[in-house]
């Protein structure tokens, strides 16, 4: 049991660890992106899940009653045992966890907080995840990494006023560089999926604030192509001058050579379910999605609705892509 828990989470955790000098200050540029856990994640990391499927408590209670986890690890497994115990109606209990975690990892425990519990509240108890944020803002209060989360989880219900009004807030108060990041490009997508365009756009562009590598840009540049198409502006010029001579080969470059005019969509089809970091990534969700938005722009509302039904089917409630293919196909 032991062994299959800890799968769940080897991938959450080398990606945190490749970059444990920078989270401890909480300032690096590009460490522990959201949006990489969306379009690169790795196969080690499968979607955390918070149903019956999930990690029990008995089993918890015996991973963290050894002396020999790491730090790191005893942080996870107390954010995950603090989640199912507020699960269970055990608030108390659940705090007690929440607390050992800054006393464990003092610097980082919002940021796995803020990783675990929007995932884990994609098994459907979204009300036991608020629970938890709610109770680590009592011990942190302002913390963006943690309303980043709530924000996250509402958009999970489409409670998407109610999350942009949390991003508007993290915003408004004192935030590092990476803070400032994760909450724009979030707030990009509560605009994106209430229909504010322009707004979304402009949040997407701001997100690419002091990133360091055209890898990181990718994401967010993809995203604001999809909230300048559907403004009916001229997307693909600006993604053209932003992507210039780089190479759009990787995953999920072919995404941007795509909606460039330089990838057929059959041969992105063909990528998505062939080529090996696509596979690793899930690349069929957010190919369907982008195909769709390339749909609207060309005004084929009947392929776009196609499209964005096959995202819908093909990415987890817990994605980006879910939220903006539902909210579209509404719209059409």
């Amino acid at each position: 049991m032991r062994a299959k828990i800890a799968g769940y989470f080897a991938g959450f955790a080398a990606l945190v660890m490749t970059a444990a000098p920078v989270l401890a200050q909480r300032s690096g540029i590009d460490s522990w992106d959201p949006l990489a856990r969306r379009l690169d994640r790795s196969p080690a990391a499968p979607m955390l899940s918070g149903d019956q499927r999930g990690p029990d408590l008995e089993a918890l209670n015996r991973i963290l009653s050894s002396p020999r986890l790491s730090a790191f690890d005893r942080s996870i497994y107390l954010s995950i045992r603090a989640y199912q115990l507020s699960r269970l109606g055990r608030q108390a209990d659940s705090r007690k966890d929440i607390a050992e975690m800054g006393k464990v990892l003092p610097a980082a425990w919002p940021l796995i907080l803020s990783g675990t519990v929007p995932e884990l509240a994609g098994g459907g108890d979204r009300a036991a995840a608020l629970r938890t944020l709610d109770s680590a803002l009592e011990q942190k209060p302002g913390d963006a990494w943690l309303t980043i989360a709530q924000a996250q989880v509402y958009m999970q219900i489409a409670d998407f006023v109610r999350a942009l009004g949390l991003l508007d807030g993290a915003l408004a108060g004192p935030t590092t560089p990476a803070d400032r990041r994760a909450a724009l490009y979030f707030r990009g997508q509560a605009n994106f999926n209430l229909g504010q365009y322009a707004r979304a756009a402009e949040d997407f562009d701001a997100s690419l604030t002091d990133r360091a590598s055209f890898r990181s840009r990718l994401g967010p540049l993809l995203w604001r192509y999809a909230a300048q198409a559907r403004g009916r502006l001229d997307a693909r010029a600006r993604l053209a001058r932003d992507v210039g001579a780089e190479s759009l080969a990787d995953w999920p470059g072919p995404i941007a050579a795509f909606l460039l005019g330089r990838l057929p969509v059959g041969e992105l089809a063909v990528v998505a379910e062939t080529d090996d970091a696509a596979k690793r990534a899930d690349g069929k969700c957010p190919a369907a999605f982008f195909v769709g938005i390339e749909a609207l722009r060309r005004g084929e509302r009947q392929r776009a609705s196609e499209q964005f039904r096959l995202a819908q089917a093909r990415c987890p409630t817990i994605s980006e892509f879910n939220w903006a293919a539902t909210s579209e196909l509404k719209r059409l």
